[in-house]
């Protein structure tokens, strides 16, 4: 079937070869192709269990709408998963720790809308069992997460607020570290609103104790 708003449509590409983009997307349409994934899904499909002829139908599309944007499902379901979770951040881009702060936050915020929805919370886990379309996730989705990150320690660094003599990527993960493990690995870890700037300060003041301090 070929929607009439799309007007005449590519067919899907073969083989390993791009698919053609053929006239601009029309948001409207990758709206309805969208919500009808998260319809699907919402009724307790599979992602091995999803279509695109399935998904084409419940969008009220042609199977070569679909194709023309996306060279299958597993492309398909990355801008899905980007779809559903919560916008990312805005930062200043100039910023070091105020930034780093940003990003921190919207990990703890991201989390809590996981836990509270169902339906992100499954599909993130159905993701991870698929290696390829995991892989796709982590280019897309988490790379350019993790690289604003660490711009944002190295934009401290150059400030004067972190120290330069230290391995910037091993600052980073020790900041988003205990922010994951909160996230990820401990979901019944409490979330609180303050988390991100106990993170930093905690890091920032470091974990041995006072030589002052009297011993415990």
């Amino acid at each position: 079937m070929q929607d009439p708003a799309e007007g005449p449509v590519d067919p899907p590409c073969q083989g390993g070869s791009e698919p053609r983009r053929g006239r601009p997307r029309s948001a409207a349409v990758e709206r309805a192709i969208f919500d009808a994934v998260t319809e699907l899904l919402e009724a307790g499909e599979t992602l091995d269990g999803l279509s695109i002829e399935r998904i084409a139908r419940t969008a009220g599309v042609g199977k070569a709408t679909i194709y023309r944007r996306w060279s299958g499902k597993e492309e398909l379901f990355v801008d899905v998963l980007r779809d559903i979770e919560p916008p990312e951040p805005t930062v200043s881009g100039t910023g070091g720790l105020d930034d780093l702060r940003v990003l921190l936050e919207s990990m703890r915020t991201r989390a809590l809308a996981q836990r509270s929805s169902a339906l992100l919370h499954n599909v993130f886990v159905q993701t991870k069992k698929h290696p390829k379309l995991w892989s796709a996730y982590q280019n897309t989705v988490i790379g350019p997460r993790r690289a604003a990150m660490l711009a944002a320690v190295r934009r401290a660094v150059d400030a004067g607020e972190l120290r330069e003599d230290f391995d910037v990527e091993l600052m980073d993960d020790l900041f988003v570290g205990p922010m994951m493990v909160r996230t990820i690995h401990r979901l019944d870890a409490p979330l609180p609103d303050d988390l991100a700037d106990r993170i930093i300060r905690m890091l920032l003041q470091g974990l041995a104790p006072h030589s002052d301090a009297p011993p415990v």
